[in-house]
């Protein structure tokens, strides 16, 4: 649409801005169950201008309201009152989350016009299946996918306001902090029903500096001093994690992790649902989320094959939500970007292509690391290459199915194949801290999982008759491919796996099982 066209030539910035600005003239309200959509509205409009609203489920149905002006929330605040504390004695936090429930209920029956409510997860593997057969390409099947799991306009403005709502908190110790959500939520690689990844941010003081030029002194603030910024971090995290638990309406199971390498504080944040992980202001993790943002607005294959290779790692057990020597979603999306960058035309550029272009207020330097590159869309040339996506589909499987990892390491950077610096299975350069390997946790029989089924599927998308799958209602193309590999398919797998060393046959067998075992205890879990 062409809505979408002009949102997306935004700089990331602008988009973030925009949409933080958003989160603070809005208010969350769970409503009563026998709910007239127009009083509720009516009422609301006493307290200013409603600019947007949805509805959603949410155990009993909650409605998201963004007012047109701040002020519109102090009026209605002014007119909530305090829950009364018969069985419970209340933590007396004001906070921008309402309940709502009708005074007369009886004389509420007016004509019940059924609410519309936006869905806030993705749809089960095996429904997508069924709407992907009756696409009539591996493109159409592939665009289903994305607009099936892509995150909705609704569920974004919802991820803001659950930092909006945690930056609250912050503001009660640190009046100056924002809270911001990095990672999927905002680099247009995110699905329905993923964490919200959010970080403390103490870093708007951009006035500072103009000012304190003026004047015969140099002044500072007094401040607490502590030996390492680690420590710093970890004491700020620990007192907000605390803060959240103790008075943050809805949020439960705040766990603190402060001995990891990024530390964090993990909650479900229950009004909006979702899980939440809560950092310390990460650079580095903002500017990764802004290179995947451009990339995914360069061109609609991008986040296309994104979300497919995403859900086919996925079906086949490739990834797992559980930490371990899987290959992660942050991985993957890094070889789909290599692979475009490697394609003749290229689709995207390289980094180092985009760092050409940027301009002085594009310079980032962070710790040390040049995270230079341009921020302006438009200074990005488009593409000349026209495959379609039934192609690159196939391309990619051939690709890394046939790819030298003994050898060679993903360097984004370049768009080349580059000797190891290391010997991990699988290297992939962190685009801007240049002397780590993301995927350094891949261990040699995740790795070759990951061939065979790629092979596998490059197979599967070679042999295949369409039309005759279409006549006999089988499952074609992308649909074929979403279906686990099973016992059918054994005798043909085993050809796949000729020419991968016998010794780590038995622990890739051994891993399926593994992965067989946790996938049952886990829908014996749910």
């Amino acid at each position: 649409t062409d809505a979408e066209v002009s949102t997306r030539r935004k700089t990331f910035t602008e988009v973030q801005t925009e949409r933080l600005d958003q989160a603070e003239r809005t208010v969350l309200i769970k409503c009563p169950s026998k709910l007239n959509e127009k009083k509720l509205l009516q009422y609301l409009s006493s307290h200013g201008k409603v600019k947007s609203h949805f509805f959603f489920e949410n155990h009993g149905i909650s409605a998201l309201i963004e007012f047109s002006e701040k002020s519109s929330i102090a009026s209605l605040q002014d007119a909530v009152g305090i829950p009364g504390a018969s069985e419970h004695h209340v933590v007396p936090f004001k906070s921008r989350l309402f309940t709502f429930t009708l005074k007369n209920p009886v004389s509420q029956h007016v004509e019940e016009t059924p609410l519309h409510l936006s869905p806030q997860c993705h749809i089960p593997v095996k429904d997508l299946i069924q709407k992907l057969c009756l696409a009539d390409s591996i493109s159409g099947q592939m665009y289903i996918l994305l607009n099936e799991y892509q995150l909705t306009e609704e569920n974004i403005k919802l991820r803001f306001l659950a930092c909006s709502l945690v930056r609250d908190f912050a503001r009660a110790y640190f009046p100056d902090s924002t809270v911001k959500p990095f990672g999927s939520s905002v680099n247009t690689f995110g699905k329905l029903g993923s964490d919200v990844d959010m970080f403390l941010d103490f870093r708007d003081t951009g006035k500072q500096a103009t000012k304190m030029k003026k004047g015969p002194f140099e002044m500072e603030y007094q401040m607490k001093r502590l030996p390492s910024e680690r420590l710093a971090t970890q004491r700020i995290l620990s007192v907000i994690g605390d803060c959240l638990d103790n008075f943050g309406p809805g949020c439960a199971n705040v766990q603190k992790i402060l001995n990891a390498r990024c530390p964090l504080v993990k909650f479900s944040h229950q009004p909006t649902g979702f899980q939440c992980d809560l950092s310390v202001s990460n650079s580095i993790a903002v500017r990764s989320s802004e290179l995947l943002y451009i990339y995914g607005c360069l061109d609609s294959r991008v986040r296309a094959l994104v979300f497919t290779i995403r859900c086919w790692a996925r079906v086949h057990g490739l990834t797992n939500s559980a930490p371990g020597t899987w290959i992660t979603n942050f991985s993957l999306t890094m070889m789909v970007m290599f692979f475009l960058q490697r394609r003749s035309p290229p689709i995207i550029p390289t980094l180092d292509q985009l760092k050409e272009l940027a301009d002085a207020k594009d310079k980032h330097i962070i710790g040390g690391y040049d995270c230079s590159f341009v921020s302006d869309l438009r200074k990005i040339k488009p593409t000349k290459n026209t495959e379609t996506l039934d192609v690159l589909l196939g391309e990619f499987f051939e690709y890394f199915g046939n790819f030298d990892f003994r050898k060679n390491s993903i360097n984004l950077r370049k768009g080349k194949e580059v000797n190891k610096p290391e010997s991990s299975p699988l290297y992939i350069w962190n685009p801007f801290e240049q002397d780590l390997n993301i995927s350094k946790n891949v261990n040699q029989p995740q790795l070759e999982k990951f061939v065979a089924m790629a092979r596998e599927s490059a197979w599967i998308l070679q042999k295949e008759d369409k039309t005759q799958q279409m006549i006999d209602k089988e499952p074609w193309g992308l649909a074929a491919l979403l279906i686990p590999f099973g016992k059918s398919n054994s005798s043909r797998m085993k050809n796949r796996m000729k020419g991968i060393g016998s010794e780590t046959i038995r622990s890739l067998l051994d891993s399926l099982k593994l992965n067989n075992a946790n996938s049952q205890q886990k829908a014996v879990g749910k």
